[in-house]
C-alpha cells in the first residue's frame, strides 16, 4: 500500500535535488551558466529551464491543474526536447529561477492537494493511466539525472561542486591520476594501442 509517508518521502526529497541545482548557478557569471559544456550544448541553466517544464507539466497538467502562466508542452506540435534546454540571450537568470520557483509552488500545490493514489494521464507514456505516486518518482528521478549532470558541469567549470569544494586541489589531481593509470593498465590488457605507462 502507498500511504501519505512514502509521498512525503518522496516531497522532501525533491525539495532537496530542487536546492541543489538551484545552488549549481550560485557564484557563476551569465556566460558559465548559460555555457554549452557538451557536444549536445547541455548547460546549467537551461537544465534549470527543463526541469521547470516537467514539473509545471507533470505535477500540474497531468492531473488537471494547469498552471495559469504560459508554458511549453511535451505534446506541443513541433516540440523537440532539445529547445526547453537552452536559454536565450532575451531570458535572464531571474526569469528562469522565478519560473523554477513558480513551477515548485504550483507542484506542491498539487501534491499536497491530491492523495498519492489520484489518478492522472499522461498520453505520451505506453501505459498513460498513472497515480501521482509514479509521476513523482518521474519527476523526481528527472530531477535527479539532471542534477548529476549539472554536479559534472559545475565541476568542469569551476571544480568547486561537491568534495571537489572541501579537498585540497592536489588531493584530487592524485586521485584523478590514480585513477588514470588503472584505466590505461586495464586498457593496455585488451587493445595494444593504449598506452600503459603511467
Amino acid at each position: 500500500m502507498i500511504d501519505d509517508f512514502a509521498k512525503d518521502y518522496l516531497h522532501q526529497d525533491l525539495r532537496w535535488v530542487r536546492q541543489s541545482m538551484l545552488g549549481q548557478i550560485d557564484d557563476l557569471s551569465e556566460y558559465e551558466i548559460r555555457r554549452p559544456m557538451t557536444s549536445t550544448g547541455t548547460n546549467l541553466l537551461g537544465l534549470i529551464k527543463h526541469l521547470t517544464m516537467t514539473e509545471t507539466v507533470y505535477l500540474g497538467e497531468i492531473f488537471d491543474r494547469t498552471a495559469p502562466w504560459p508554458h511549453p508542452r511535451y505534446d506541443d506540435p513541433g516540440y523537440r526536447n532539445q529547445d526547453s534546454l537552452w536559454v536565450t540571450e532575451s531570458e535572464s537568470r531571474a526569469d528562469i529561477v522565478d519560473g523554477y520557483l513558480r513551477a515548485w509552488a504550483h507542484a506542491d500545490a498539487t501534491i499536497d492537494a491530491l492523495p498519492i493514489d489520484t489518478v492522472g494521464f499522461v498520453s505520451w507514456w505506453p501505459q498513460p493511466t498513472v497515480k501521482l505516486f509514479n509521476v513523482m518518482i518521474h519527476v523526481l528521478t528527472e530531477t535527479n539525472r539532471h542534477a548529476g549532470h549539472a554536479d559534472i558541469l559545475r565541476e568542469q567549470l569551476n571544480e568547486r561542486n561537491g568534495l571537489a569544494r572541501m579537498a585540497d586541489a592536489s588531493g584530487w589531481d592524485s586521485h584523478r591520476a590514480l585513477i588514470e593509470r588503472a584505466a590505461r593498465r586495464a586498457g593496455a590488457e585488451s587493445d595494444p594501442h593504449i598506452d600503459d605507462a603511467p
